[in-house]
């Protein structure tokens, strides 16, 4: 074997690419990995790492008024917003450095560079060297979507990036899309005192979750004065003194808005260009590259997962996927692909919404016969205790056997608490069992626990 001969060859460091690397290093296979950023990708560069460090900063900022409530007067006026965003940096930095450990832990190869497939077992990096392999991965991850009449320049209309780079706070923000994005960056500035409005082409904030957790967050930022504006399309915007006038317009009504910087976040698109698909005959749709069983590509020695593959755009789920097709390729029996009903979706504003597996909305759409209980945070002794009551677990279970068929939890920790429900769905086990087992007093998981005592008609503390 020559020394550019490997198993494994993976474009792209991101959770998806540098999971796949390292398990499939784990399972015994000789494996180099090309990356022309820093290891961990944007997910832990410029997404889910550093903006849930500002999320974290915001959630402490946000005590101060907790402590005046017991009589700590906080003087303000040397807050620096710079050093929240510095700490965010760091936190980045000290993953990314994390990942190259875990590479030469592993025995992991490195290679800084941009790739091009050059054939079925053949990569070429920009300075003009050439590895080749048994199999190539393709996990090149995402970027932010443009709109017409919304460039990014990164100093005043902003992607994600943009956002996570600003080392001094806007007077006003407007946000352009009310996804998860949209959603925890209208938290973050709002709770450190920006002016925000919110603005969404769909009839609600989170249109792809459940409609009374969305309703619920609604009702919450409204109250945290974030200007929301659903079913309203950002026309065009006009530069300004102030910073730039942005168009809106809701069924037959318009109106303006003047803002000191705007923030775009209405989706991502894949980095699946420049790769060499198209000499190799790969097909690709809307970017997208088409995959098969184990996102093995029309050519047999090319795979490709995360943001790149038409799979939900989220870190876990790359992940996953890079650890299938690291296990197909050492010869064991993974499974086919991700089932999209077993993904959790976590948005880590404040409530956090969380869920898995189906909405009221596609039920009803798909004429599926269920039930549903509700159970209120409130009920559980810890949110009182804590001061987070607002919010509730609720459980779809089938009408006849009581199967779990989603679920749909909105408060503090619910990012966290979606999991037990989750591993009782992936189990097959049923409410029943989940509300007969013994649960600490107090915690937030007891709401768990009394959903599914509900699903079983005998919840006590409501």
């Amino acid at each position: 074997m020559s020394n550019n001969q490997y198993d494994l060859i993976v474009i792209g460091a991101g959770p998806g690419g540098y999971v796949a690397a390292i398990r499939a290093a784990q399972l015994g296979l000789r494996v180099l990995v090309i990356e022309k950023d820093s290891p961990g990708g944007v997910c832990l560069n410029w997404g889910c790492i550093p903006s849930k460090s500002l999320i974290n900063q915001a959630q402490k900022f946000s005590y101060r008024e907790d402590l005046k409530k017991i009589g700590l007067q906080i003087d303000e006026t040397n807050f620096d917003y710079a050093q929240v965003q510095k700490k965010s940096r760091l936190a980045a930095t000290r993953l990314s450095k994390g990942v190259e450990f875990l590479f030469k832990k592993n025995n992991v190869e490195l290679v800084k560079g941009t790739a091009k497939i050059a054939g079925p077992d053949t990569v070429i990096v920009d300075d003009g060297r050439e590895f080749s392999a048994a199999n190539i991965l393709i996990a090149t991850g995402s970027r932010p979507r443009e709109i017409e009449g919304f460039k990014f320049d990164e100093e005043t209309i902003l992607s994600s990036t943009g956002a996570l780079s600003l080392e001094k706070l806007p007077k006003s923000l407007l946000i352009l899309g009310a996804g998860a994005i949209g959603v925890e960056f209208a938290y973050i500035f709002n709770t450190f005192g920006v002016e925000v409005h919110l603005v969404e082409m769909m009839k609600r904030i989170l249109p792809l979750e459940d409609t009374e957790s969305t309703e619920l967050l609604d009702r919450i930022f409204k109250r945290r004065k974030i200007n929301i504006y659903t079913g309203t399309i950002a026309t065009h915007c006009q530069k300004s003194d102030s910073g730039y006038t942005v168009f809106l317009r809701e069924g037959n009504s318009e109106k303006s808005l003047i803002v000191e910087k705007i923030l775009v976040a209405v989706g991502r698109i894949p980095n699946s260009e420049d790769l060499g698909l198209e000499q190799l005959g790969i097909k690709t749709d809307r970017g997208f590259i088409k995959v098969g069983d184990h996102y093995q590509a029309s050519v047999p020695s090319i795979f490709a997962i995360g943001d790149v593959v038409n799979t939900p755009l989220l870190a876990h789920v790359a992940s996953k996927e890079g650890e299938i097709v690291a296990e197909y390729l050492a010869g064991s029996q993974p499974e086919p692909g991700v089932d999209p009903l077993l993904i959790p979706n976590a948005v880590y504003c404040e409530p956090q919404v969380a869920s898995f597996g189906w909405t009221e909305d596609k039920l009803i759409e798909q004429k599926i016969s269920f039930k549903k209980y509700v159970f209120p945070y409130r009920g559980a002794g810890k949110s009182i205790a804590i001061d987070e009551p607002e919010g509730f677990v609720k459980l779809l279970y089938d009408s006849d056997n009581k199967e779990i068929l989603g679920a749909h939890l909105v408060g503090w920790d619910a990012t966290e608490l979606i999991h037990e429900l989750l591993l009782a769905r992936k189990s097959k086990l049923l409410p029943k069992d989940i509300a007969s087992m013994i649960h600490a007093h107090p915690t937030l998981a007891e709401a768990v626990m009394e959903a599914a005592r509900g699903v079983e008609g005998w919840a006590i503390h409501v």
